[in-house]
């Protein structure tokens, strides 16, 4: 198989999009400036997977990251357990970044990793990160391009995602460190925290992702296709907790 077409399958694999059902719109009921994708303080402490959400699991890792809703001081959140494991949670949801480029989260971690590095494979682990996918568009690819996303398409049943970016929190490379994904370049890896100054607390982070994808692809973002949260730790064999606050994407303020 052409290697960009397993780069293809690999990044829709480890995004969970594999076999998912074809994206839609989804309605929002929140004022008109303000998209709350991930409202897990609205949620009921012990309760299943967030509302909208669903796990979000690979075919050749067999021990996955345990997630639940638990109060934290006065709020609902997602805690993450993970141990030589990797699965996250995934929404599948369709956002124009030019209307909500603004997006804001909070997270907390209880440790780093000895072995995390996020210049290679084995080191492809963070106790906490946010994914965001971009829809394919045929018409920001080439000829070639799209007759391979188009084989993608056949063998993994819809178009995989024309890139991804991730927030994460990683071990050792410094804050504002950007690079391609170890195991794809479709995806881009933007480290928002690093080390463990900050462990233990919660964190409240803001990025412009719509400048944020410009600058790692050098082009204005496609519709976003889905919000993804995930603790892992099968790179490196160790272990991780982290907790997630609410997820919301915001139109710019001037």
């Amino acid at each position: 198989m052409d290697s960009t077409i397993r780069k293809l399958g690999r990044l829709a694999a480890m995004l969970g999009f594999v076999g998912l059902s074809v994206l839609v719109p989804v309605a929002f009921s929140e004022s008109g400036s303000v998209l709350e994708v991930g409202k897990f303080s609205a949620e009921q402490e012990g309760a299943g997977p967030p509302d909208g959400w669903k796990p979000l699991t690979f075919k050749k890792i067999e021990r996955h990251t345990a997630y639940e809703l638990i109060k934290d001081g006065d709020a609902v959140v997602v805690k993450a357990t993970s141990e030589a494991a990797s699965s996250g949670l995934t929404r599948e949801i369709r956002i124009n970044p030019q209307e909500y480029p603004i997006v804001q989260w909070r997270w907390k971690v209880a440790n780093v990793f000895k072995k995390g590095d996020v210049t290679k494979k084995e080191g492809d682990d963070y106790p906490a990160r946010l994914y965001i996918t971009f829809e394919y568009n045929p018409d920001k690819v080439g000829i070639f391009e799209k007759a391979k996303y188009e084989t993608a398409r056949l063998l993994y049943g819809q178009y995989p995602p024309i890139g991804a970016i991730n927030y994460i929190w990683e071990s050792k490379a410094p804050k504002g460190t950007v690079v391609p994904n170890p195991y794809t370049d479709r995806a881009r890896m933007i480290v928002v925290e690093s080390g463990a100054e900050r462990l233990n607390q919660w964190v409240s982070e803001e990025r412009n992702l719509y400048e944020d994808y410009k600058k790692a692809f050098g082009e204005d973002p496609p519709m976003i296709s889905g919000v993804a949260i995930m603790t892992d730790t099968d790179n490196t064999g160790e272990t991780a907790t982290a907790y997630y606050g609410d997820i919301v994407f915001r139109m710019a303020t001037n």
